[in-house]
C-alpha cells in the first residue's frame, strides 16, 4: 500500500503497518524482546518519518496526483529474476540438518551473540540515547504551548508578541 497512497503521510503509516506485522510475527516466533523492539522502535522511527514528510515533501497531503514509483518495467524484472533465483536457492541447496536443542532462552542467546560481554553497556547507551532524544525535543523551543496566553489562561484573546499563527 505504500506504493498506492497519493499522501506521504498515509505511505509513511501503511509502512508502519507493515513493519508493525512483523513486530507481531517475532513475538509470534516467541522472540518476544525483539518484537516488542521492533514495534516500539517502527512506531517512534515512522511517527518522526511522516513529521518530516508533512513539513519537507511537496505534496504532503496528496492533494495532486502523483506516484512513487519509477520504471515499473525495469522494477518488475529485477523482481521477477530476483524472486526466481531466490526459490531456485531455497529448493537447490542442500539444507544442513539440525544438531543440538534449541536454546533455553533464544533471546538471551541471541544478545550474547551480537553483542558479547557489552550487553549492559548498549542497554545504557539506548536509555541515554533516548533521554538525549526526548531532552532536544522539549528544548528546541523557547515558547511553550500556552506562552502566548501568558499568565492568565483563561483570557479571551491571546496576548501573543509574535505576530501571526494561532489566534490573529
Amino acid at each position: 500500500m505504500v506504493f498506492r497512497f497519493d499522501s506521504m503521510a498515509r505511505a509513511t503509516f501503511s509502512l508502519l503497518t507493515a513493519l508493525l506485522c512483523v513486530g507481531g510475527e517475532l513475538i509470534v516466533l516467541g522472540l518476544d524482546y525483539l518484537g516488542i523492539v521492533t514495534v516500539l522502535m517502527m512506531t517512534i522511527e515512522m511517527a518522526v518519518m511522516a513529521v518530516f514528510m508533512i513539513m519537507y515533501m511537496m505534496n504532503p497531503a496528496g492533494l495532486m496526483p502523483m506516484t512513487m514509483t519509477h520504471n515499473t518495467r525495469g522494477a518488475a524484472v529485477i523482481c521477477a529474476v530476483s524472486f526466481t533465483s531466490l526459490v531456485a536457492c531455497v529448493l537447490l541447496v542442500p539444507w544442513p540438518r539440525r544438531r543440538g536443542r534449541p536454546p533455553a532462552d533464544p533471546t538471551m542467546d541471541l544478545g550474547l551473540s551480537l553483542m558479547g560481554t557489552q550487553m549492559l553497556t548498549m542497554m545504557t547507551l539506548g536509555m541515554a540515547l533516548f533521554a538525549t532524544i526526548v531532552a532536544s525535543v522539549v528544548l528546541s523551543t523557547r515558547r511553550g504551548r500556552y506562552d502566548r496566553y501568558g499568565d492568565d489562561l483563561r483570557a479571551a484573546r491571546p496576548d501573543d508578541p509574535v505576530r501571526g499563527g494561532v489566534g490573529r
